[in-house]
């Protein structure tokens, strides 16, 4: 019997270690988005059923996006596990800089991931980026503020009615805003939406050709719209304004309209978090008659520089993170609404998940986005709120700020546009583009 419990134990003790051998410290650098706030909140829920543990670099985006290109593009090793978006993952995957995904376990089901979401994550084919969440964009707003103002939001609008609304719901008064966008600057700030907006005014970044069009009709005529509404009915500051700003702005009662990234509508809804929460409404993204709407198509997801000598543990953290059960379990914690929306096609066909009131108008958005045709007249990128070249970050960086000037005061939306032309035009023939 002494010998038999000393081989039990003695086995136990070599399982204990070999799992203390195996256990791992993993880094991650994330965006300080709710979502991902949410997530960490469950990490020890990873950490038990696995031994490893997780260091959190959480950053504001524009801050995150420098860290991690910097960190991958010189092999600098500081993290384990990036979030990235649609426009890093193919680019980066083909560099040979991040671990490919295709090989999660048959449990995880890859192939229930939103063919949009697994098609913008991936290089040749093969995965190198999980969504954690998948959004578009679409107005959320306030069905008191519109009904008070005489008006009912089609499910698919234009942008001279909601021109027209902005005017009509805001209240200088009481600090009501009749519309809130982003103006940051920030190729992911407000340059995606600008960029989204732009092409349903039937704008582009570049002809076929890869010269840049901002010396067109179309990008003034964006601009214009966009400044004009924006200092008729938009926040002071709204020129430094972005994702999280809009959305303080919104749980605070003070937008009339907020038009942004789908993934906001459990934040608006929640009534912990949002003053408003009872009065929200939703719509498709606006167009100008064109056939073009103004939403995009992102997944902040989960991807591993090559390189890392953490490569299982990550791919675990990965499953765990962006999995099935994950949502299960914040759905059993807080309820389906706050699930991180967008990547799975199960979640969609859940139908506790199937009566959550924005869960239809995203998939909507999501579906009706279309990378590979973002504009009106013909162009030579693929991307929406972005063009899939690795010079478009740095530029479009430049390009952003130059319109949060104009958005500011500081310069005319001409001045701004000229500025954007030329120095879009220089980056491109210094890149062998022209």
């Amino acid at each position: 019997m002494y010998i038999k419990n000393a081989l039990c134990a003695t086995t136990a003790f070599v399982v204990m270690t070999a799992v203390a051998a195996q256990a791992e410290t993993l880094t991650i650098a994330t965006v300080n988005n709710g979502d991902m706030i949410r997530m960490q909140g469950y990490t020890d829920a990873f950490t038990a059923k696995t031994g490893h543990t997780v260091e959190w670099v959480t950053l504001e985006e524009n801050v995150l996006r420098q860290r991690v290109t910097t960190d991958i593009s010189t092999k600098g090793g500081a993290f384990d596990i990036m979030t990235i978006g649609m426009y890093e993952t193919p680019i980066w995957g083909a560099n040979g800089w991040l671990v490919p995904l295709n090989d999660l376990s048959d449990e995880y089901d890859a192939g229930d991931i939103l063919p949009a979401m697994a098609g913008g994550l991936s290089h040749d084919g093969t995965l190198y980026a999980a969504p954690f969440y998948g959004e578009s964009s679409m107005i959320m707003y306030r069905t008191d503020l519109m009904a008070k103002a005489g008006l009912e939001m089609p499910d698919a609008p234009t942008w001279d009615f909601v021109k027209e609304a902005a005017a009509a719901m805001t209240d200088r008064d009481n600090e009501i805003n009749g519309i809130c966008l982003r103006g940051k600057a920030g190729w992911g700030e407000g340059g995606a939406f600008i960029t989204a907006m732009s092409n349903s005014f039937g704008a582009r970044w570049f002809d076929m050709d890869w010269n840049a069009q901002f010396d067109t009709e179309q990008w003034a005529n964006t601009l214009n719209f966009y400044k004009d509404m924006m200092d008729a009915s938009g926040p002071p500051g709204y020129a430094t304004n972005g994702f999280n700003e809009n959305l303080s702005l919104f749980q605070q009662g003070k937008c009339g309209m907020w038009i942004d990234a789908t993934v906001a509508a459990s934040f608006v809804t929640n009534p912990n978090d949002s003053t408003v929460a009872e009065s929200v409404g939703f719509a498709l993204a606006p167009d100008a008659g064109l056939g073009k709407r103004s939403n995009w198509l992102w997944a902040w997801a989960l991807a591993i520089p090559a390189g890392t000598q953490k490569e299982a543990a990550a791919k675990e953290f990965i499953e765990w993170a962006t999995s099935k059960s994950y949502i299960e379990l914040v759905a059993a914690k807080e309820g389906w609404a706050n699930v991180p929306p967008g990547a799975r096609t199960s979640l969609y066909e859940t139908p506790e998940y199937q009566a959550v009131p924005f869960a239809k108008m995203t998939l909507d958005s999501i579906l009706s986005a279309d990378p590979n045709n973002s504009t009106v007249e013909p162009s030579p990128y693929v991307g929406i709120q972005f063009a899939a070249i690795p010079e478009f970050a740095g530029i479009a960086t430049e390009v952003s700020q130059e319109f949060s000037a104009a958005y500011a005061g500081q310069q005319t939306v001409e001045e701004a546009l000229a500025k954007a032309q030329a120095l879009t035009n220089d980056a491109m023939e210094a890149a062998g583009y022209r």
